[in-house]
């Protein structure tokens, strides 16, 4: 048990899960504090039966903390953290600022724990889309190392925060009645379309989120050789990211020999019976704490390939739940080395 947890972002929309995770996986310290900003700070939040407080975070409010939990955005990642670090705090961050740090643990609990335990100061959590896809390579790179992914995500408006939700049940409201909307969060409308991008333009025409992807996937699995070609497409679903992703192995694994490493896997959900319909689907996966799979079958187009249909709940395996699960794994760490 920790003495004293953070939590910073504890309103937010994911802030507001991983406080509710805490609570329902009796997530144990002695104190926990709750940091916002000075706009929020002196609200009152209920945590664990009880009421509490938010402090105005500063560069001073982590004196006495002995794990912070954070979701907020990068730039009050990169000006706070390393004041919590300096205290003496273990941070796990959901932001997107410290992940590709060269010193940096990149963490998903099922896959590698022991980058979180060997960590010293920031241990990141991948981004939303990374971290179902990773979860789903695992299994199947244990079994042979995959050379290539080709992978497309079809990405839920609540990844760009409660705003981005808002602009997808307003703007769809707006359509109903014949009437114009506003979008305060896309650059296109959202209701009853498809956006191809989601970030800003990086190297030869890919966008920042189909970049994590690349490079988050290859740090998590250690393999910088892995080939990785995505497709971000943020499409008008309020929550659940969606993935097809095909893989080229060093040997071909079946579609049969898949599912049981899914299966296997801790984490995954198999839901795969394309003849009476059944397969992973945002309405029927919300609210989980899987990585749900489907549509497993063999890449007619190349003998060593594979493709199936991966769908998450972004805010919670994609953000909350993994931060929560580092936050476990560091937990029972403790406990067995006191």
């Amino acid at each position: 048990m920790f003495d004293t947890v953070a939590i910073l972002g504890a309103t937010g929309a994911v802030g507001h899960i991983m406080r509710k995770l805490l609570e329902d996986r009796n997530f144990q310290a002695k104190q926990f504090r709750f940091l916002a900003s000075a706009r929020s700070a002196g609200k009152t939040l209920e945590f664990q039966g009880k009421t509490y407080t938010l402090e105005e975070l500063t560069k001073d409010s982590f004196e006495g903390v002995e794990l912070v939990i954070a979701s907020t955005p990068d730039d009050v990642a990169a000006e706070y953290l390393p004041a919590a670090v300096a205290a003496g705090a273990i941070v796990i961050d959901e932001s997107g600022y410290w992940r590709m740090k060269p010193d940096v643990a990149l963490v998903i609990p099922e896959i590698n724990p022991e980058a979180a335990l060997a960590a010293k100061g920031i241990i990141a959590s991948p981004n939303c889309s990374t971290t179902q896809m990773v979860m789903a390579l695992k299994p199947l790179y244990d079994a042979s190392r995959i050379r290539r992914v080709i992978v497309s995500t079809y990405q839920a408006t609540s990844g760009a925060g409660v705003a981005g939700t808002s602009d997808l049940m307003e703007g769809s409201r707006a359509y109903l009645d014949g009437k114009s909307h506003d979008y305060q969060v896309f650059p296109h409308p959202i209701a009853f379309n498809a956006i191809p991008q989601i970030g800003s333009e990086k190297e030869e025409g890919y966008t920042s989120e189909e970049m994590k992807m690349v490079y988050e996937t290859r740090k998590i699995l250690g393999d910088d050789s892995i080939q990785i070609n995505p497709t971000c497409v943020r499409i008008p679903v309020a929550n659940c990211h969606s993935e097809t992703i095909t893989v080229e192995t060093e040997r071909p694994i079946s579609p049969e020999e898949a599912r049981q490493l899914f299966a296997d896997f801790p984490g995954i959900t198999v839901v795969d019976d394309l003849k009476n319909l059944s397969y992973p689907l945002p309405s029927t996966c919300d609210g989980s704490d899987e990585v749900y799979i489907g549509r497993i079958r063999r890449d007619i187009s190349h003998p060593n390939g594979l493709s199936f249909w991966c769908v998450s709940d972004n805010l919670r395996k994609g953000a909350a739940t993994n931060a929560v699960q580092i936050a476990e794994l560091l937990a029972k760490h403790r406990a067995c080395t006191k």
